[in-house]
């Protein structure tokens, strides 16, 4: 585990023994693997200090040594319009949140005038404690799907959360309702995903489409109903991954009228439940569940 702390736009550090040697070129190039760019500019800005001095980057840093670099300094978002929405932060830290969606929201806006999505009401959130600094969502949830989503609060992290999804190294498990009695207890669709080009909004199975593949466990059956409850976990990120592999094996997604589902409740029934990653700053493993929030509970009375 890291030990830092926050001063001011700075992440202040003592030097860990494992990074005794580093230079600071090698901690922001090899280590972190920082993008060019953000080094660039601290290097010219010779904002980076070692024992409160401007940093020498060539020269190897020594245990205990004070290191001190400006993560956080003035990146405001100017088109992030703080909203009041009752967001729900589930985990948060000096350097990221992970935010629990309700349904009927998107999770960033799409035009300027669009203020009620995630993105804004995780905004009053920060505005409120005087920490809107810089917000950035790592991924995102469909308008109807609920729960966690991660978010970075400096381009820095920001940068090391994204490579770190590009990696598959932030593992999400879902939740969702199946139509149908699914026979087998666990099974993976392995199936590209590509545009509808007779639907603009719609998904589908295409050779032509990005890799995709969906691992389901079936977690109860409810033959009464003809619904199955599963965990879902995703090799790759697609929009719309799970309703679109789940239609294709015939078993859509309760409520997904979009791919075929019956409209059983109000929404799809798929919720982003669990979320587990290593912090790219302090290096220790996150886990966190998201509850749910819908105001007449879909999953809870498929799982006492």
């Amino acid at each position: 585990m890291l030990h830092t702390s926050k001063s001011g736009e700075m992440m202040v550090l003592q030097v860990p023994l494992e990074w005794e040697g580093f230079t600071v070129d090698t901690l922001l190039r090899e280590y972190w693997k920082a993008p060019k760019k953000l080094i660039h500019s601290w290097r010219m800005s010779k904002k980076i200090t070692l024992n409160h001095k401007p940093a020498n980057w060539n020269v190897p840093m020594n245990i205990d040594d004070t290191l001190s670099i400006p993560i956080f300094e003035n990146n405001t978002n100017e088109t992030v319009f703080p909203k009041n929405l009752g967001i729900t932060i589930l985990y948060e830290d000096d350097y990221l949140l992970i935010a629990n969606k309700p349904a009927g929201m998107d999770t960033h806006p799409a035009h300027p005038n669009h203020h009620n999505t995630l993105l804004n009401g995780v905004a009053f959130h920060l505005d409120s404690l005087g920490k809107l600094n810089y917000l950035k969502h790592i991924h995102r949830l469909d308008q109807d799907t609920t729960g966690a989503v991660l978010f970075a609060k400096s381009p820095f992290v920001g940068s090391l959360l994204d490579k770190q999804l590009e990696e598959r190294k932030i593992k999400r498990s879902y939740l969702a309702i199946a139509q149908g009695i699914i026979n087998t207890d666990k099974g993976t669709v392995n199936e590209p995903i590509g545009r509808d080009r007779h639907h603009a909004t719609r998904r589908r199975v295409s050779p032509s489409g990005q890799t995709a593949i969906t691992h389901f466990q079936v977690l109860s059956r409810f033959p009464k109903d003809r619904l199955t409850l599963i965990k879902c976990t995703l090799d790759t990120g697609r929009t719309h991954q799970i309703r679109v592999h789940m239609s294709h094996i015939n078993h859509p997604l309760a409520g997904d009228t979009l791919y075929g589902g019956k409209p059983l409740f109000s929404r799809q029934a798929l919720h982003a439940y669990h979320m587990e990653f290593q912090h790219p700053i302090i290096e220790t493993n996150i886990i966190c569940t998201a509850p749910f929030l819908d105001q007449n509970p879909i999953f809870p009375n498929f799982m006492a």
